[in-house]
């Protein structure tokens, strides 16, 4: 049966149905293509593959693997790891990557997380495109697959000793008060990469840590629960477990593990936005330590952030930089402005230090490093940064996104209010008592709402205003 790429090569990278979209075929010719249009052209001497503990993940990656090695590429196995390490190996190894992984979707899916050496990211307008239009022509018998005289070679190497050391090397909690912290892995890969990052399992000295685990056995079926910890649901069994140990906090991780979610010693959710400007403020002061003035010192958010970043950015002296939502955006930005930390309300950050790649780890560990230095709870520690009321985002299906969004337009107009158009509509009232973002999917018909106010009551109203417009209900 015929295979159209173009329905589940995305944006930023491959995300399909085993194995009716995805298959061995089609993830050897994406290694073929891959090698083409990226290591070859980059004159990179190596391709570096890991993936996750999804079943069809090892048969994928050996795959992408062979069709690398077509190439006359060489390919370095890293096996199973999470996202943030095989960035690490990127990074470590000099070498473009590619990681088999669907993050928090379903069973039922894999893909592929691509990026250049360094870690630089893979998108759509940065080769991606390329090589989804030469791998379909290969499937399709347009393009001969490729045969090089002298094939690649295939290697295996194991770096998760080498990536928890890493991480360790940038945050020290060697000083800090011992620790309580319940992880949940919802089996995905920080079953594998905590213990070997907070503990000792890839033979590091103790750290002041008593690790509770939940749910550390890789499976990729994911018995217990999805592994998206943007859904609440899926948050109830590490907020009970905190409880019941009496842990200080709770660390949940998506399938893939470059996502950290945080609740606090009460088992309430700690905002990403609010652990961004924890981070945010961290990384400043370590710029400023190691000689640069703080005037240089830049910090990316995106548009549906809290505005409690960049104000507390800008207290601090130090420059934050708005973008768009998405990993190639916060990317793009850190780059072109040499940001020390980039983060999203989706609970993605991103450290100069780690290639300006996004790692859930190294932000665990800042938080348990701040947390640590101080006596407090961490819901007290975390109230700082925590300044307006939020009420997360919101999606609604319309029939017409246009005419939704302009409708939209119009409400603000007839109050007065500012409008942004980075991306989607940024409304602000004349008096900064509120703000909100609505802005549409990329791939399917929804508008996304976020608001932020200066209260409960004030957030409550704007929204429900504003889905009642968007919604065309009266």
């Amino acid at each position: 049966m015929p295979v159209d790429l173009s329905r589940f090569v995305k944006a930023y990278d491959v995300r399909g149905l085993v194995p009716d979209e995805l298959d061995t075929r089609v993830a050897y010719a994406i290694g073929a293509a891959f090698a083409d249009v990226v290591a070859l052209a980059d004159g990179a001497p190596a391709v570096v593959v890991g993936h996750d503990m999804r079943p069809s993940s090892p048969e994928l990656s050996q795959a992408f693997a062979d069709g690398v090695g077509a190439a006359g590429v060489d390919t370095i196995l890293v096996g199973l790891v999470s996202t943030d390490e095989l960035y690490y190996a990127s990074g470590a190894l000099d070498a473009p990557g590619a990681m088999f992984t669907a993050s928090h979707n379903p069973a039922a899916y894999n893909g592929i997380k691509l990026c250049r050496s360094a870690a630089r990211p893979v998108g759509q307008d940065s080769g991606l495109g390329e090589i989804r239009d030469l791998a379909q022509a290969m499937l399709d018998g347009a393009t001969e697959p490729m045969t090089a005289t002298v094939p690649g070679v295939i290697s295996r190497r194991d770096v998760l000793a080498d990536y928890a050391r890493f991480l360790r090397s940038l945050v020290d909690l060697r000083g800090g008060r011992p620790l309580r912290v319940v992880v949940d892995a919802a089996n995905g890969m920080a079953g594998l990469t905590a213990p070997a990052v907070l503990g000792t399992a890839a033979g590091l000295e103790p750290l002041p840590l008593e690790l509770v685990p939940l749910y550390f056995d890789l499976d990729g079926t994911f018995p217990n629960h999805e592994a998206n910890p943007l859904d609440p649901a899926n948050l109830v069994d590490l907020q009970a477990a905190v409880v019941e140990h009496g842990a200080d906090l709770g660390l949940a991780f998506d399938g893939d593990a470059d996502r950290c979610f945080v609740v606090d010693e009460r088992g309430a959710a700690v905002s990403p936005s609010a652990i961004t400007a924890l981070i945010a403020e961290r990384e400043v002061g370590k710029a400023v330590a190691s000689g640069t003035p703080v005037a240089d010192v830049r910090i990316v958010h995106n548009v549906i952030t809290s505005r409690t970043v960049p104000e507390l950015v800008r207290d601090l002296g130090a420059e934050p930089v708005r973008t768009r939502v998405g990993h190639s955006f916060i990317k793009a930005e850190m780059a072109r402005t040499a940001a020390v930390f980039g983060g999203e309300h989706s609970a993605h950050y991103y450290f100069r230090d780690f290639w300006f790649a996004d790692t859930g780890m190294l932000a665990a560990l800042h938080v348990l490093a701040a947390l640590g230095e101080q006596e407090g709870p961490l819901s007290r520690l975390a109230s700082a940064y925590e300044r307006y009321a939020a009420s997360g985002e919101v999606n609604s299906t319309v029939a017409d996104v246009h005419a939704a969004t302009e409708r939209v337009r119009g409400y603000a107009a007839d109050r007065g209010a500012t409008v942004d158009e980075l991306d989607g509509l940024t409304v602000s009232d004349a008096e900064g008592q509120w703000w909100f973002n609505v802005r549409p999917s990329n791939t399917e018909p929804l508008l996304r709402l976020n608001v932020e106010a200066s209260d409960g009551a004030v957030m409550a109203q704007v929204r429900d205003d504003v889905l009642a417009i968007v919604r065309g209900t009266p």
